[in-house]
């Protein structure tokens, strides 16, 4: 691939001026002034008036006023820029002081707005399918049509109220009492170097993944006397949250356990049950994949630790300006819109590049609605990871300016059982990049790396949906589950995608105990669906790189639509199995040409 545009990579760290200028901008009180009144005077507007329920019209000029409203709170936000200028200077706490600050006003306003959407909620249901017919509505159709839906499993105001303080002492309150317990505890075992050291919980698991199998072996043991050690408070708080859960479904109508997080992710049952059908029918695919790794790392069977060793060495080195160069030439060839808007992320400052002394870790992309601009952080340090993690979060940016060019304030996000799909889409193309530049031994290292991260996000996740399935419908059946039987099914879901190619799974029947999704009840199948989802599209796009143009739609919709209703669009039905199947086929597709490449190196 020829290179398509010269990049300038001079600036490597945040602009936020168009956001504010400094930290004691005087801007900040003439915001806050601003948006207070035009907050009370929307709710002085319409908190005594109830013909916006009733009348289209009326309606309409309400939620033209609110749309107005979010571009009000995104226009020199200081809840956003306080919180991006904590990310690259934590260490200093007058900035955490005014990140609190802001996050208080902009939680009180939320506050004085929230009776709007619970009386559009209480809308005449024989009302509401005119109203989402009426033309004037149609682009706040999506927002009412979730509105409604949700409002059917609302309780009154005062019951709301009820629901939302047990909160903390029936759920909060049980999870991070294990989590922290977990988090303070501490093991003696050995490092790298050889020495005895106690070591925390996140400690004893980068210990589990040395090269030195004794070292790897002895933390595991460490980990499991650990996790043994808090197994009776974790297995009281489960069950505890689990009917907390239980009595709440059952107060709102729910008729699954997970249902409400259907509902909260904008996505039919029919299509998550879709979903984890295929997934689950094709795990002799991570079986076979696991196989292949025992012998790429010379054991006969690998323990449950052992899952992700690292293999083979990515020696090669990319400067921020060759994988920036890279990137932008990958982006260039797919559309010519997704180079433009990455190489005017570099012209303006909207992304910082490399570690430094209080920045924070890890990468990520910030936005806030359509008339702000998208940051990018990164943490580069020249590995061929970091390039890939340029194509991840670009990948998002790019989803955010599809969706400026589109959408109003109040459809300008992303549905979490989508989320991933931009960042997958972007980040396979520069892999096969890479792949085409590499060496074979680089190129297997890669592949096995990607293998890692792509088993781990589709069969895992599946894995642990149906574990929690499975979970919630035996505390239903019979009131309460013992810490033994919520590690068999733990194991046997393990077992289900893992296979023969492992040993001692029985040794990690508690790990579940760390799992912290759990909690969060039936989030990871959005995992699964963000990825396959990208697979699917990546597939048509090679086939026909017109196809880029409905990917570009996709992603520009936001949520003026179900994913559902936008995949229908593009002639693509997510409720059906084999869409799903197009996905796992790739996945397949990536095992044939790694164990190929294995073969043909000798390695197996």
């Amino acid at each position: 691939m020829a290179i398509m545009t010269k990049i300038d990579t001079s600036k490597t760290t945040w602009d936020l001026s168009p956001l504010l200028d400094g930290d004691d901008d005087p801007k900040i009180k003439e915001c806050r002034k601003e948006i207070e009144k035009a907050v009370d005077a929307f709710t002085k507007k319409w908190r005594d008036h109830d013909d916006y329920l009733r009348d289209a019209t009326a309606l309409k000029e309400a939620l033209d006023e609110l749309e107005k409203l979010e571009g009000m709170f995104s226009n020199g936000n200081e809840d956003f820029y306080f919180g991006l200028r904590s990310t690259v200077d934590s260490i200093d706490p007058k900035l955490k002081a005014k990140a609190n600050q802001a996050d208080e006003f902009m939680q009180k306003l939320d506050v004085q707005l929230q009776f709007f959407w619970l009386r559009i909620g209480d809308i005449d249901s024989k009302l509401q399918p005119k109203l989402l017919n009426d033309s004037g509505l149609q682009m706040y159709r999506h927002a009412l049509e979730r509105i409604f839906a949700q409002a059917r499993y609302r309780l009154s105001e005062p019951e709301e109220k009820i629901m939302t303080f047990k909160s903390r002492p029936a759920h909060a309150d049980w999870v991070k009492m294990t989590s922290d317990a977990i988090t303070k505890d501490e093991r003696e075992v050995t490092d790298e170097s050889g020495k005895r050291v106690k070591a925390t919980e996140e400690q004893i698991m980068s210990l589990m993944g040395s090269k030195q199998k004794p070292i790897r072996d002895e933390a595991a043991k460490a980990f499991n006397a650990l996790l043994n050690d808090h197994l009776d408070m974790g297995v009281a708080e489960l069950n505890a949250i689990m009917g907390n859960k239980k009595i709440d479904d059952e107060l709102r109508g729910y008729t699954r356990p997970d249902q409400s997080r259907h509902l909260s992710d904008d996505m039919d049952s029919s299509v998550v049950d879709a979903l984890v059908a295929a997934v689950s029918d094709r795990n002799e695919i991570p079986r076979r994949f696991y196989k292949l790794r025992a012998k790429l790392v010379g054991l006969p069977k690998l323990a449950y630790h052992e899952r992700n060793l690292d293999y083979g060495s990515e020696t090669a080195t990319y400067s921020f300006h060759t994988a920036a160069q890279l990137v932008a030439d990958t982006f260039q060839d797919l559309d010519p819109e997704f180079g433009d808007i990455f190489t005017s992320f570099l012209k303006k400052g909207q992304i910082d590049v490399f570690p430094r002394k209080g920045k924070v870790g890890g990468a990520f992309c910030a936005h806030l609605g359509p008339q702000h601009p998208t940051y990018v952080l990164l943490n580069h340090t020249d590995k061929i990871r970091d390039v890939m993690t340029i194509a991840h979060e670009m990948g998002h940016a790019i989803n955010n300016e599809l969706m400026r060019k589109q959408q109003n304030a109040l459809n300008f996000h992303t549905s979490l059982s989508t989320a991933e799909v931009a960042s997958t889409y972007m980040e396979d193309f520069v892999l096969q990049r890479l792949l085409a530049e590499a060496d074979p031994e680089t190129e297997l290292a890669l592949r096995v790396r990607q293998l890692d991260d792509t088993i781990a996000t589709t069969f895992r996740q599946i894995a642990f949906y149906r574990f929690e399935q499975e979970l919630h419908r035996t505390y239903r059946e019979i009131g309460y589950v013992p810490g033994d039987q919520i590690g068999e099914l733990f194991r046997q879901n393990l077992d289900s995608y893992m296979g023969e190619a492992f040993s001692g799974l029985h040794d990690a029947k508690n790990w579940w105990l760390y799992v912290g999704h759990f909690r969060a009840f039936f989030y990871v199948y959005t995992y699964a669906s963000g990825l396959l989802i990208s697979k699917s599209l990546q597939a048509k796009t090679r086939e026909n790189k017109a196809f880029v143009q409905d990917v570009k739609t996709f992603l520009g919709a936001g949520v003026s639509q179900s994913p559902q209703d936008i995949f229908a669009d593009m002639r693509i039905d997510i409720t059906d199995k084999t869409f799903w199947e197009q996905g796992l086929n790739e996945i397949d597709q990536l095992l044939k040409d790694t164990e190929a490449l294995a073969k043909k190196l000798g390695k197996i």
